[in-house]
């Protein structure tokens, strides 16, 4: 029997801890999972790891630098990092100082946890050097491969694959239940409150208009937790300010996506990656025009999809569906068009491995890991793999990657600075338990300077 995989995943957040276990469990369904959480801002509450439907341990919270101590003493066979592009290049350099030349090292994975609208040639840069980097689409590894070849640095690592948390049954009409509505919100789209207000505003209005629906308001932190992204202006305030209160068929919700998309009936966003996984579930989606089609925005991702509606068109009773040649390129196979038996793990993997997570229940062929897995299967049969090798150095950017670097407390040629790593060891159980507590008290600051003191100031500067 094979012996089981050693997988390590890095997160810095909720979303791209989802994003790393469940790409994890793509790439090597029988393996054993370590998890590891990157300290800074978004580190996630244990709320939020329970919320994204992934069983695991609690992973262990650690520096860049004490992670790299830990991939070089446990010799792992994968790691996935789920970081943000200036981590994922500190991870880099430091396993390149490691292994400097051809090692027995691990498999260095990398990707995007959702729609990539935004900073890409800045981020896919920033993600050279991994051994697989991941694009959930034909039309991301196309993008992305341009990217790498314009610079003229290698862009084999490039492989297509899709988000791995596609999943759940295919949409079946509501039938004899409520019809349901569910606005899926993001923490910083749009970003200024009055916009935020606007659009509370109009699902609210619709609920009213349809007294017949449920319209849940699918909120992804509560106040004083932190994501992928700062939220300065939490639903959750906005809500205790309309007037007349929210009716009783309106109401907010936490929970998986993917649970909450069970019941629903149609999903709306402005931009979120849920658009995908509704589309994936042949549910009806709308990405509203509102606030414009702009960059800033992200929607103008969605042009083409046939998805793009304004609240509007959504009382009136439109239910937009997604253009099949857009959703193919974008990786995204609605479940209902499947016609054959289900790819070995795909639906185990979907569901993050949870029994309580949706079940995909229409059948399906087509694999899109296969690659990504034969890859990480030849890699890992070579006795060797050369050394990391990211395209920016100190030559190609002298003036950006020590500071990179020094932020994750590296030194310009990768290896830690002195006391960066702090030994487990030498601590006493007290004097962690305390460093702890601190640590907690001190995010708990930051967040409440963020999402309180920081909107304040802002309104006062404005006068």
């Amino acid at each position: 029997m094979p012996e089981r995989k050693r997988v390590a995943v890095l997160a810095d957040s909720d979303t791209r801890w989802k994003w790393g276990a469940t790409t994890a469990r793509r790439l090597a369904p029988d393996h054993q999972l370590t998890g590891y959480l990157l300290r800074g801002r978004a580190t996630p509450t244990a709320r939020q790891l329970g919320e994204v439907g992934v069983r695991a341990a609690r992973p262990a919270e650690v520096t860049c630098a004490e992670f790299l101590a830990e991939i070089e003493r446990e010799r792992y066979d994968v790691v996935v990092l789920a970081l943000v592009g200036g981590a994922v290049q500190a991870v880099l350099h430091g396993a390149r100082a490691l292994w400097p030349a051809p090692a027995r090292r691990p498999v260095l994975v990398t990707g995007y946890v959702g729609v990539v609208y935004e900073k890409l040639a800045d981020g896919l840069l920033l993600r050279h050097g991994a051994d697989l980097v991941l694009a959930n689409s034909r039309h991301d590894a196309e993008r992305f491969r341009a990217v790498y070849e314009g610079v003229g640095a290698d862009a084999g690592a490039v492989t297509e694959t899709a988000l791995p948390f596609l999943g759940g049954a295919p949409y079946e009409p509501a039938g004899s239940r409520p019809h349901t509505v569910v606005f899926a919100v993001q923490p910083s789209v749009p970003d200024s409150r009055a916009d935020r207000a606007y659009l509370l505003e109009r699902a609210v209005g619709h609920a009213r208009k349809h007294p017949g629906r449920e319209v849940l308001i699918k909120l992804r932190s509560k106040p004083g937790e932190h994501t992928t992204h700062l939220e300065e202006q939490p639903y959750q305030r906005l809500a205790e300010r309309v007037r007349g209160g929210l009716p009783a068929n309106c109401r907010l919700v936490y929970g998986n996506m993917g649970e909450v998309l069970d019941g629903a009936d149609l999903l709306v966003t402005v931009s979120s990656t849920a658009a995908l996984e509704s589309l994936h579930r042949s549910i009806p989606t709308a990405v509203l025009t509102d606030l414009g089609i702009r960059e800033a925005l992200g929607n103008h991702h969605f042009l083409g999809s046939g998805c793009l509606a304004s609240w509007d068109q959504l009382d009136a009773g439109l239910l937009p569906k997604g253009d099949p040649v857009w959703l193919a390129a974008q990786g995204v196979r609605p479940v209902a068009a499947a016609s054959a038996g289900p790819a070995a793990g795909d639906d185990a993997a979907a569901r993050g491995c949870d029994d309580h997570a949706p079940r995909t229940h229409a059948p399906r062929t087509h694999d899109p890991y296969a690659l990504a897995r034969a890859r990480v299967a030849g890699l890992l049969a070579a006795a060797r793999l050369p050394a990391p090798a990211p395209y920016y150095t100190l030559t190609t950017a002298p003036g950006y990657l020590p500071g990179i670097l020094a932020r994750h407390r590296l030194a310009p040629d990768g290896t830690p600075q002195p006391g960066a790593a702090r030994p487990e060891a030498a601590e006493s159980r007290l004097r962690r338990r305390l460093r702890t507590h601190l640590r907690e008290a001190a995010r708990g600051v930051y967040r409440h300077g963020v999402q309180r003191v920081a909107p304040v100031i802002r309104r006062l500067g404005e006068l």
